[in-house]
């Protein structure tokens, strides 16, 4: 787990975002958000006249709308590994590369719904085939992430104080 790390909620204590410890920091002191659980070890960012806590979770003091558009995340490597929670869309094994499952060359797009994680053996002979001339077969439709928690899917490790306030997939990931 990457130890500076801040998750921040929402007014309404619904996660937002995991953040850096220096731009938590900066919110805490501008007064904008209230700390809620403090971290459990002596990590604290300092400057020469002060030494400042990093905290392990953020609550915003005025509640922030969330667009709909904003909860679809913009198509990248990370976020599609993510989705696939880094497994191969062909065999189930480690997925740490991307194929579109219509070849771009063939007209197919790179959007969610053509764009799966993929292994790299299955990646290579695949190449600029369709499934069908191969007699493969998808394990999961690819689909667009939705709803608000999709960035907190598949986390390597949780902060227990994250845990009241992230969904139970996330923690289970």
């Amino acid at each position: 787990m990457d130890d500076r790390r801040v998750l921040l909620l929402n007014a309404t204590y619904e996660p937002l975002q995991l953040m850096g410890a220096r731009r938590a920091v900066t919110l805490w002191l501008a007064s904008r958000v209230d700390v809620v659980a403090p971290r459990g070890d002596d990590l604290a960012l300092r400057s020469p006249t002060a030494v400042v806590a990093v905290p392990s979770v953020l609550r915003l003091r005025h509640y922030v709308r969330v667009p709909v558009e904003a909860q679809i995340p913009p198509l990248s490597r990370m976020a599609i590994l993510a989705r696939d929670h880094h497994r191969c869309a062909y065999c189930d094994l480690r997925g740490d590369t991307i194929d579109h499952v219509v070849p771009r060359s063939r007209g197919g797009l790179h959007e969610w719904t053509n764009v799966v994680a993929a292994c790299a053996h299955h990646n290579r002979v695949k190449g600029n085939r369709l499934l069908s001339e191969l007699g493969w077969a998808l394990r999961n439709e690819p689909r667009a992430p939705h709803g608000p928690f999709w960035r907190f899917q598949g986390l390597d490790e949780v902060d227990p104080a994250w845990v009241p306030y992230l969904p139970s997939p996330a923690v289970a990931a």
